[in-house]
């Protein structure tokens, strides 16, 4: 089944998936570089390498790869990778974006759908264009200049999903650390729901408070973040895309945490 929150669809798990790709009643979509992708793939998966995208982000390149790839305002669209769910975010956050309500992440990555021995190909399939509306959702988007008026506000959490190491040398202030190594499971790239809302719990991230997720440059970790905080109910969450290196090549400013502790230093 696709998983459901508060908030809508957020993973599909491998026997959902399955059945859709015999269905025809999906579009996969395979984040990896183009040779990885060539060598093997989840049946009928189309190729959208996260540097292809990345190289051109602006809403009418990427309305064009999704019409390019099959994919009208209707398709269900289903996107994985092999690096712990965190390049398929941010393909899929970037469609959320761009208005395509019906996206979800695979529940796992390729190295473990391959290892369950499961059917893969070396195909690549045929698509017809078709054509998507584009009809923007800024609500999930957080720029640089909103961020700066936002995380002085009492209803604001901002979170930091980078390695806690680099979080403890220099991050924005205020905001919380989340490691984003702390959000799966061995086999899966999220936690399961409750298990989801304790770990933030711990971390005093609850309710319908604004939550702003950043990483290292691009939004990657922060997109699995971002798709964390849904998971675990909790819908009003925004995409600081251009993260870190963008706030600190506009020299905002930065604080660093003096006294760390042993938990500091952990990843936990």
């Amino acid at each position: 089944m696709r998983c459901l929150t508060d908030s809508g669809k957020i993973t599909t798990d491998i026997d959902s998936l399955r059945s859709e790709i015999r269905d025809k009643s999906v579009r996969v979509i395979d984040v990896r570089r183009e040779d990885d992708y060539k060598q093997d793939h989840i049946p009928t998966a189309v190729n959208l390498p996260l540097a292809n995208l990345l190289s051109d982000d602006s809403p009418e390149s990427v309305l064009k790869l999704m019409n390019t790839m099959g994919i009208d305002n209707e398709t269900p669209v289903v996107v994985y990778d092999d690096t712990f769910g965190a390049l398929a975010s941010r393909v899929a956050w970037t469609f959320e974006y761009l208005g395509h309500s019906d996206v979800t992440l695979l529940e796992t990555t390729y190295s473990n759908w391959k290892s369950l021995e499961l059917e893969s190909d070396s195909k690549i399939p045929e698509i017809q264009h078709k054509e998507h509306t584009l009809n923007l959702q800024p609500n999930i988007l957080a720029t640089a200049d909103y961020l700066e008026s936002a995380k002085e506000r009492n209803d604001v959490i901002l979170i930091d999903n980078r390695e806690r190491l680099n979080f403890l040398e220099q991050h924005i202030p205020g905001a919380i650390s989340l490691p984003y190594r702390t959000l799966a499971t061995k086999d899966k790239i999220l936690r399961p729901k409750d298990d989801m809302k304790r770990l933030l719990e711990n971390r005093g991230i609850t309710g319908n408070l604004e939550i702003i997720t950043y990483c290292g440059s691009v939004g990657t970790l922060s997109g699995l973040a971002y798709y964390a905080l849904k998971s675990a109910g909790l819908p009003n969450a925004k995409l600081y895309v251009r993260s870190f290196k963008e706030w600190k090549n506009l020299q905002k400013p930065t604080e660093k945490q003096e006294d760390a502790s042993y938990w500091d230093l952990s990843a936990e």
